[in-house]
């Protein structure tokens, strides 16, 4: 499957836009963790986990599963494939692992929440910082492979390749 150009494009512009929002809120969500961690003010605590819990519901699997499923597209309908390039593989296993932690981020704000709305200090503030730093190290790395795409072809995407200019099927197709 071929996306055509118009398409492909759209694609294209819907991942960028999500991967940068993904970008985005981690680096919000790290802010706030921090302010969360740094204040001495139970109000600024409060409202920064809480600001960070209506993140984490509400936007951030929404944006993780717009990431992944544009990227899926566009790597299986262009030239770039999904294992042809180590990049791409790279990649395509980042985002999903990332996409995982998600459901690992919301355990910490929401016990946070709990514990602050009741009056009590934030219960471990690494709990509300540590997801952030290893998500945001992560998105910033992905970036950095879009932009730089370094190493070359998988095996795959070499076979592929050679079979190209042979002007011969490659065999069965393997991922």
């Amino acid at each position: 499957m071929r996306l055509d150009r118009p398409a492909r494009r759209a694609f294209l512009v819907v991942h960028v836009v999500a991967s940068a929002g993904w970008l985005g809120v981690s680096a919000g969500l790290l802010a706030l963790g921090v302010a969360a961690n740094t204040t001495g003010s139970p109000t600024t605590v409060e409202a920064a986990v809480r600001s960070m819990q209506l993140f984490a519901d509400r936007l951030l699997l929404p944006i993780a599963l717009l990431t992944l499923g544009s990227g899926l597209v566009l790597a299986l309908g262009t030239p770039w494939g999904l294992a042809r390039h180590r990049w791409v593989w790279t990649k395509f296993w980042l985002t999903l692992a990332t996409t995982a932690t998600v459901f690992a981020l919301r355990p910490g704000v929401n016990d946070a929440v709990a514990a602050v709305s009741a009056g009590h200090a934030l219960p471990d503030g690494g709990d509300v910082l540590t997801g952030q730093v290893v998500s945001l190290s992560a998105y910033v790395f992905m970036t950095a492979i879009s932009v730089l795409k370094p190493w070359g072809a998988t095996r795959r995407g070499r076979r592929l390749r050679e079979a190209a200019r042979k002007g011969r099927p490659a065999g069965p197709a393997r991922v």
